[in-house]
């Protein structure tokens, strides 16, 4: 939403760590991270957020979250993608470009991430095909999903790559759990995509184990079923994904549809 709409953005306390607003504290499945804007990732930041951009916190300190009014804020009604953990949204970019028929809301939790989607948004302002479907928030994506989504509004999430939190005491931070993807499935419209990627070998088999716990879910592994799904899930080789294939780290890709 706009900042004179319900969900506003922040330009002072949001440049800090984005905390979940519980009145508990939980694990969260980021780190903390602080990194400050280049002065024209700053200019483009001031003059794009407060339209495509929002951040995912309660209007007041323990109290309930704006409501997310998407077709106002996309200026339409469409099938709606949730990208949890965008990064620096090269994969975001490229696959809103090849689907302009879908809007897509794209979730991190550092700014200059976001400040870089934001950039290269921008920069196709000037082509012949200007990208305008793509929104984005900043915040964690558990809070996203349980305060800013409602039951049966996605027709897809992303979830590339999440963090491994490699060490065996660290698992219980790991993204895709099975409350997690409870929590994911409820939010997808039947025969919704939830599409997921990771190159560590550990989670690959946690997050096989999970989707397979999962009854509202099936899982494609034939490409033949792949052009008919609502969402797209050809990926861009981002240069992470190249750096992991040249040391031999295989890339598993998950790819459920809700029943």
């Amino acid at each position: 939403m706009r900042d004179d709409g319900g969900m506003h953005a922040h330009s002072g306390p949001e440049a800090a760590e984005i905390r979940p607003s519980h009145p508990h504290r939980r694990v969260t499945s980021f780190r903390s991270r602080r990194s400050s804007l280049s002065d024209s990732q700053q200019a483009t930041w001031n003059r794009l957020w407060p339209e495509i951009g929002t951040v995912a916190r309660p209007a007041e300190p323990g109290g309930h979250y704006p409501a997310l009014d998407t077709d106002a804020w996309f200026g339409r009604s469409a099938p709606l993608v949730l990208e949890v953990g965008c990064g620096t949204g090269i994969s975001t970019l490229a696959m809103a470009r090849d689907e302009p028929d879908l809007d897509v809301i794209a979730v991190e939790v550092y700014k200059k991430g976001l400040a870089q989607l934001l950039g290269a948004i921008d920069r196709t302002a000037a082509t012949d095909a200007p990208v305008t479907n793509i929104r984005l928030i900043r915040g964690d994506g558990i809070d996203v999903l349980q305060h800013l989504i409602p039951s049966g509004a996605l027709t897809g999430v992303r979830v590339f790559f999440p963090d491994p939190w490699p060490k065996a005491r660290h698992h219980k931070r790991r993204l895709l759990q099975p409350q997690t993807l409870d929590l994911i499935v409820d939010r997808l419209r039947p025969g919704g995509v939830l599409h997921a990627a990771t190159d560590h070998a550990d989670y690959a088999e946690q997050i096989t184990e999970v989707g397979a716990g999962e009854p509202r879910l099936r899982r494609v592994t034939d490409e033949a079923e792949f052009a008919g799904l609502p969402i797209s899930v050809r990926r861009p080789t981002t240069k992470y994904e190249a750096k992991a294939a040249e040391v031999g780290s295989p890339i598993n890709e998950f790819i459920w549809v809700r029943l």
